[in-house]
C-alpha cells in the first residue's frame, strides 16, 4: 500500500482541544482542530493541503448544490491503553468510496491521497481521539463537485476532504422503528449502495413521521412491492431467527456496509449460521408469533450496534425480548470495541495504525 504522497501543512496557531471534553460531546458538532483538502481539476488531482478546520468560501452556483454530485464516507479512530491511535477497516471505506464515485461520474481518489491524507491528519490531531470505553473519533471523507455554472452535466473540478469530530454513543438508548410502506429509499438501478448525499436528504421526511408517532427510525422496504425488509435508517439490519443471523442479501438498493461485513464475519468465525437473502414482513411476524425472532439491530459506522427493542407496522407492534438476554448482538458490540480498542487479537487484521 502506497502512502506517500506530498501534502502541504498548516498549523493552527493554537488547538481548541482543551477547551472541550472530548469524552462527552454530542455527536458531530464538534470538530477537531485540522481538516485535509486534495484538489481535481484538468483531469488529474493537483493540490493536496493540510489545514486549520474552517468555514470555505464557495458560490451559490457550485454544482454540488444544485445537481447532487456528492458523496461520503463515515469511519473512525480509536485510541488504545497504550495512547496508540488506530483506524477501523480504512481501506474497505477507500473502495467504496470509489465505488460510489463511478456511480456518480465522479473521478476516483487514488489511495496515496486517501490514506496519505488520513494518516497525516490524524497524526496532528491525535489529541482529539477521545479515551472513554465508547468513545472515538469520527472521521468524514467526502467528495463534492466544485464547477462554479448551472447545467446538467458533470463538474470539471472536485475537492476531495477529511474532517473529523469526537463521537461517543450514536444512539444512547435502544430504538423503536416503524416499518416503512409508503416511501421509498432505493430502487433497483438506482443508487441505494451508493453513500450519496442525497440518499440520506430522503430519508429525513419519512423518519420525521415516524417519530412523531413514537419511533425513533424506519426500517426501510423495498421499492417494487414493499414487502421485503432492506434497512433501518442509515444502517444495515441484522435479525436472530431461532439460531440463525438473517441479514438481507446486498443489492443495489443496499449499501455495503462496514460493520455489517464485520458482524457476518464474526458470526461466521464462531461458527453461527448466516443467512444473507430477503426476509419479508410476512416472515418477520411469523417468527414474531412463534416466539423464535430473538434479536433485531441496525449496524453502522456511526450506531455500531443500534438494538431495536419493538417494530411497528401499519397498526400493530412487535415487542422484542430485552436487550439484556441478547447473546449475539450483544457479543458482537463487546467484540468489536475490544478489537478497536487492543484488548483482544485483530485476528481479521481490521485496525490501521496511524504511523
Amino acid at each position: 500500500m502506497t502512502t506517500s504522497v506530498d501534502i502541504k501543512i498548516e498549523k493552527a496557531t493554537r488547538s481548541r482541544v482543551l477547551e472541550q471534553d472530548v469524552n462527552n460531546v454530542p455527536f458531530g458538532k464538534c470538530f477537531s482542530d485540522h481538516m485535509f483538502v486534495a484538489e481535481y481539476a484538468n483531469g488529474q488531482w493537483e493540490k493536496t493541503y493540510i489545514m486549520p478546520y474552517q468555514d470555505v468560501p464557495m458560490s451559490y452556483a457550485t454544482s454540488a448544490l444544485h445537481y447532487g454530485q456528492a458523496i461520503f464516507e463515515g469511519m473512525k479512530a480509536y485510541k488504545n491503553e497504550a495512547g496508540e491511535v488506530s483506524i477501523f477497516r480504512p481501506l474497505d471505506n477507500f473502495n467504496r468510496l470509489n465505488k460510489s464515485a463511478v456511480r456518480m461520474a465522479m473521478p476516483e481518489v487514488p489511495e496515496e491521497i486517501f490514506m496519505g491524507g488520513l494518516n497525516e491528519l490524524l497524526k496532528l490531531d491525535a489529541a482529539w481521539v477521545p479515551t472513554a470505553e465508547t468513545g472515538s473519533l469520527y472521521i468524514r471523507p467526502f467528495l463534492i463537485s466544485t464547477d462554479e455554472a448551472i447545467g446538467v452535466k458533470p463538474s470539471e473540478t472536485y475537492k476531495f476532504i477529511i474532517i473529523t469530530c469526537p463521537a461517543g454513543k450514536y444512539y444512547a438508548e435502544p430504538i423503536k422503528v416503524l416499518i416503512e410502506t409508503n416511501y421509498i429509499r432505493a430502487v433497483q438501478g438506482g443508487i441505494g449502495f451508493v453513500k450519496a448525499a442525497g440518499n440520506y436528504g430522503r430519508s429525513l421526511y419519512p423518519a420525521k413521521l415516524a417519530q412523531q408517532k413514537g419511533y425513533q427510525q424506519v426500517i426501510w422496504t423495498d421499492g417494487a412491492t414493499h414487502s421485503y425488509l432492506e434497512e433501518s435508517g442509515t444502517m444495515n439490519l441484522m435479525f436472530v431467527i431461532g439460531d440463525t443471523l438473517v441479514t438481507p442479501a446486498l443489492s443495489d438498493t443496499i449499501l455495503d456496509g462496514i460493520t455489517r461485513r464485520s458482524v457476518l464475519a464474526l458470526a461466521r468465525d464462531w461458527g453461527m449460521k448466516v443467512e444473507e437473502r430477503k426476509i419479508s414482513i410476512k416472515e418477520m411476524q411469523e417468527a414474531h408469533a412463534a416466539g423464535t425472532l430473538k434479536e433485531a439491530f441496525g449496524c453502522g459506522t456511526a450506531a455500531t450496534i443500534a438494538q431495536i427493542i419493538g417494530i411497528g407496522h401499519e397498526d400493530n407492534y412487535y415487542p422484542l425480548p430485552p436487550v439484556a438476554e441478547r447473546q449475539f448482538s450483544n457479543k458482537v458490540d463487546e467484540t468489536l470495541r475490544n478489537i478497536r480498542k487492543g484488548k483482544v487479537a485483530d485476528k481479521f487484521n481490521w485496525m490501521y495504525k496511524i504511523n
